[in-house]
């Protein structure tokens, strides 16, 4: 995501102190203890953007706890802001990577991921960048519980597709496939680009990936 830096950032981010994290690192496997010991789950995503969905979602499940992940600060504290108005206490947000995941979070500890909108990184050459490649569904593998859960939403055909051939190949079973996800009328919560699309009538991409029992990494095609 791009954004225009803002000259006020620092300021904003303080005041948003009761939901952001500033050293995830140093909450590795002690999120549920530190942050709401009597939450029944665990749930991360990875580049929550500016938090329509993120927000939203913790605030329909108040009995989980939401760690939103998010590389860029300018989008991370309009996030946070949405939190702090809507008086939203079980999510809390972290800028950082989702390559480090592991360094974040202890095995097992994450219960569902959720991947909305990310960059598609088109060129074939930058297909290990992509979030849904092979190579960061097994990073995650190291986060989540066994029958662990990733959500994953698109606008992007060509990133969907090669997506359906990535989860197998790391050792997720793939359910709730959908091409059009709300060709019947909304479904769930969106994220902004994703109201964008739907008021232009484009069609969303989803789908559910299951971790199960694997044997180890397939050769790349």
């Amino acid at each position: 995501m791009r954004m225009r830096k803002k000259k006020n950032l620092g300021p904003r981010m303080e005041k948003c102190a009761p939901v952001h994290v500033r050293d995830g690192f140093a909450l590795k496997g002690r999120w549920r203890e530190e942050l709401m010991p009597q939450a029944r789950e665990v749930r991360l995503e990875l580049g929550c953007g500016k938090g329509r969905f993120t927000v939203e979602t913790a605030r329909r499940n108040p009995e989980v706890l939401f760690i939103a992940i998010e590389k860029v600060p300018d989008a991370l504290v309009i996030a946070m802001e949405r939190a702090m108005a809507e008086e939203v206490r079980n999510v809390f947000f972290v800028v950082g990577d989702a390559a480090l995941l592991p360094d974040y979070f202890a095995p097992e500890e994450a219960d569902l991921i959720y991947i909305n909108f990310c960059d598609p990184w088109p060129p074939r050459g930058q297909a290990k960048r992509r979030l849904t490649h092979r190579g960061f569904l097994e990073t995650y593998r190291k986060v989540l519980k066994p029958g662990g859960r990733i959500e994953f939403k698109t606008d992007n055909q060509p990133l969907f597709e090669f997506s359906l051939k990535e989860f197998p190949a790391a050792g997720y079973e793939l359910s709730e496939v959908t091409r059009n996800l709300h060709e019947n009328g909304p479904q769930g919560v969106m994220t902004d680009y994703e109201a964008k699309f739907y008021e232009q009538g484009l069609p969303i991409n989803r789908c559910v990936g299951t971790m199960v029992e694997w044997t180890g990494p397939e050769p790349e095609e």
